[in-house]
């Protein structure tokens, strides 16, 4: 067999020039439309599964409120913040990511987190994870990982030389994979985690003052994880576990809460700050920018139909409101565009329209027809814009805010490429037990890899993280250090 290599080539045959990084403007972007081979792999991405979610399609939900505590009106003008006291209804979705529908509930994997919030001026989905940081940092990598992911296309069963192969090609995802492989990785129940919105967003004031904020949601149940040999054993008596625990926990009125704190770093931060604020592979120091209390999450009411809820559900990072903006990190700008593709083609057109999805406020928009149009359609009102015919217009002042590009537009990675200090300080603050179980669970999910040149990669990304990370991996893998 030769070890020539193919050119990759798009859908229609072009060479790629790039498939790690997407056209931006400039190193920090944001993400350029022009990118066809970003939208192309994004776009065929989400149409590979018929009909579950691609990613995140085991999940559990339930309706709540969310209260504001603290007034940070001096940061935001988003309505669901006005005043203390004020409480949005919103419905959450629990999520694994990498498994299928019937999967288990208690396998290793991070948790997706996903909050609709029905404020009065439209929905805000605020989409993250259980986890402050991410695999990748770029969306053009996305489809790539997922589908390490995912099952072998031959054999059809989970591929860890994949896994592994990828992980060790994109030191980025050290700080990810060291978290997911603690005692974090398995969260006892969905009520004792924390979440987090885990990309760097924008918050907007009255006066038009910018902010770059994130997002944590602090569990009040406290942090329980599952022991590996416990969470197996629940896979195979009870796969629904955490689906069950949340719904009975809700029906006997144990409301599960989250209280919801920011950080705010000022706009001027982000040229000089010692990580890139925009790269989701990082996290910013709480010493430099310290938790602010915002609300309080409280979930009091389980759905009344699975499917019509939790699985019509729908969101989207994208699905913004006054107030609250994106920043020009890289995954979220393709996650702008990906989700709300999904869903036009998972659930339909007309997804926003469902029930579990549908504002409370008062919509109008010039979109008409489509797959599952269950209202009138518009009936015969006006259906285009602008018109002279008194139909819904635009207000300038919901205007987003402006922000400066520059650079040129080029397939370029961030400025920053530090993907070790936060996974060295992050082993560093576990405990000696912590340390013990996080290598024995790397090395029992690395010994499956057939190639030795794999496992010596990535040993050498947990050695230059803490040489001490990467020489008990070795060990306990029978390897060397590589040098």
């Amino acid at each position: 067999m030769s070890n020539e290599k193919s050119k990759l080539t798009t859908s229609w045959g072009a060479p790629v020039g790039d498939n790690q990084n997407s056209i931006t403007a400039g190193s920090r972007g944001p993400t350029l439309i022009q990118d066809v081979h970003l939208l192309e792999k994004l776009a065929h991405f989400n149409r590979e599964r018929v009909p579950e979610r691609v990613v995140h399609a085991k999940g559990a939900g339930a309706h709540g409120y969310f209260e504001v505590t603290q007034d940070l009106t001096k940061y935001t003008k988003a309505s669901l913040f006005a005043e203390v006291g004020k409480r949005t209804p919103l419905f959450v979705r629990f999520s694994t990511v990498a498994g299928e529908n019937g999967s288990s509930d208690t396998v290793r994997d991070p948790r997706g987190f996903a909050v609709k919030f029905y404020t009065d001026e439209g929905n805000y989905d605020l989409v993250g994870n259980n986890t402050p940081v991410f695999f990748i940092r770029d969306a053009i990598k996305f489809p790539d990982f997922i589908h390490t992911q995912k099952r072998h296309p031959q054999t059809h069963l989970k591929n860890p030389n994949a896994v592994w192969d990828f992980w060790s090609l994109s030191p980025e995802s050290l700080h990810q994979v060291t978290i997911l492989m603690s005692d974090r990785g398995i969260p006892a129940t969905l009520r004792h985690m924390h979440g987090f919105g885990s990309h760097t967003f924008k918050w907007v004031n009255a006066e038009g003052q910018a902010v770059w904020v994130k997002y944590h949601f602090k569990t009040e149940q406290g942090v329980q994880n599952l022991a590996p040999d416990v969470a197996a054993k629940l896979a195979a008596d009870n796969p629904d576990y955490h689906t069950e625990d949340l719904f009975n926990a809700i029906d006997k009125g144990d409301f599960p809460a989250w209280k919801l704190c920011v950080q705010i770093m000022p706009l001027e931060d982000a040229d000089t700050y010692r990580f890139d604020p925009f790269d989701v592979t990082k996290v910013w120091s709480q010493k430099d920018y310290p938790l602010i209390e915002l609300g309080r999450m409280v979930l009091d009411r389980n759905p009344e139909n699975y499917f019509a809820e939790v699985e019509q559900a729908t969101f989207s990072p994208g699905t913004f409101v006054p107030g609250i903006e994106a920043s020009p990190d890289k995954m979220l700008q393709g996650r702008l565009f990906a989700y709300g593709d999904a869903h036009r083609y998972r659930v339909g057109a007309n997804h926003q329209a469902l029930p579990i999805n549908r504002p409370h406020s008062e919509v109008n928009t010039y979109q008409r027809d489509g797959q599952m149009r269950s209202d009138d359609n518009g009936g015969g009102s006006v259906y285009y814009e602008p018109n002279s015919l008194g139909g819904a217009a635009e207000t300038s002042a919901y205007k987003t805010a402006p922000f400066e590009v520059s650079g040129t537009a080029d397939s370029v990675a961030y400025d920053h490429h530090d993907h070790y200090t936060q996974a060295g300080d992050l082993y560093r603050l576990l405990s000696d037990e912590e340390r013990i179980r996080l290598v024995q669970t790397i090395v029992g999910a690395m010994q499956p890899v057939e190639s030795d040149a794999i496992k010596s990669r990535q040993i050498g990304h947990f050695y230059k993280a803490d040489p001490e990370y990467g020489i008990r991996v070795a060990e306990g893998l029978g390897l060397p250090i590589p040098e």
